[in-house]
């Protein structure tokens, strides 16, 4: 069997562009569900909202890098890691926190906020804890890996439809109102469709390799879960809002991480079957943890603490 970083996965020129144009649509449609008011209403809460943004932007990212040392995998499948954790968070948290009875409308202005500063901070974390560690080093200096070509890529992907979708709720409410159900809808259906196609064709990859990123993807999962959750209880933040920090800072938009794996690190093996198990297995781990706390509402949780 070849050497799990030997592996191409079948994902040519025009499955990449599609994915990048499949990845803006979905980022787009989330943004036409955005106001101004939802800001707004976030900075009411500057405390929960500060604390979430900083378990997801520096306590996954540093933690991440930790579970790296302790843990020694691959150097490729670590750096996968690394970049998975520098994610914004995946906008599917939202849902998870309605589903478990946490703060919802914090978990939309976490999610909202961590994808624009992923911009600036998605960059510099993959760059700065990549640099710590020798074989992560080696991996990019070998793809002479540029943190401001990156950041621009991520500001095209993420910050242009956001833009577009933030000015189209604005200005037109009306029509974005309109398009938001259907929009929503098509882009989530186009992009499970996508994920779904490129797992089928690279499924005997998955079978191959599968063994040496199952158990790694789901200590670190349940790191992230787990560190979120315990940050705002240390921060004595109420039990709905440590919910909504726990599944934004343990669901990534692992969807980012693997186009910039492809346009960045030449579809590294290790790099894309950890960040592509990683955007299976969140979803099962938040599906599992919101039904847990959905049979354990939040008043009763706290009453009982």
């Amino acid at each position: 069997m070849m050497h799990i970083d030997q592996v191409h996965l079948n994902f040519n020129p025009q499955a990449l562009l599609a994915l990048n144009l499949v990845l803006a649509l979905v980022m787009f449609g989330v943004a036409l569900d955005l106001k101004l008011s939802d800001f707004k209403q976030a900075l009411r809460t500057p405390k929960a909202l500060a604390i979430g943004l900083l378990g997801h932007h520096v306590l996954f990212p540093a933690g991440t890098y930790l579970l790296i040392l302790a843990l020694n995998p691959l150097p490729s499948i670590a750096l996968g890691m690394l970049l998975v954790s520098s994610c914004p968070a995946g906008h599917i948290s939202n849902f998870f926190t309605h589903r478990a009875g946490g703060n919802a409308a914090l978990s939309v202005s976490i999610s909202t906020l961590s994808t624009v500063g992923a911009v600036f901070m998605m960059p510099i974390n993959v760059a700065f804890w990549a640099n710590q560690h020798e074989g992560m080093r080696a991996i990019l200096r070998d793809f002479s890996l540029d943190p401001l070509s990156m950041l621009f890529e991520v500001a095209l992907l993420l910050g242009v439809p956001l833009a577009l979708g933030l000015t189209m709720s604005h200005r037109f409410p009306k029509m974005a109102a309109r398009l938001l159900k259907p929009m929503r809808v098509f882009s989530l259906v186009v992009f499970g469709v996508f994920v779904s196609g490129a797992l089928l064709a690279n499924w005997k990859f998955f079978l191959a390799y599968g063994a040496m990123v199952v158990g790694i993807v789901f200590i670190h999962n349940a790191c992230a879960l787990a560190s979120g959750y315990g940050l705002g209880k240390l921060t004595g933040l109420a039990e709905r809002d440590c919910r909504a920090v726990a599944f934004e800072t343990g669901i990534q938009n692992s969807g980012l991480g693997l186009v910039l794996i492809f346009n960045f690190f030449g579809a590294l093996g290790g790099m894309a079957i950890v960040t592509a198990w990683w955007g299976i297995w969140h979803i099962f781990a938040g599906m599992a943890l919101s039904t847990y706390w959905m049979k354990k509402p939040a008043q009763a949780a706290k009453a009982g603490a």
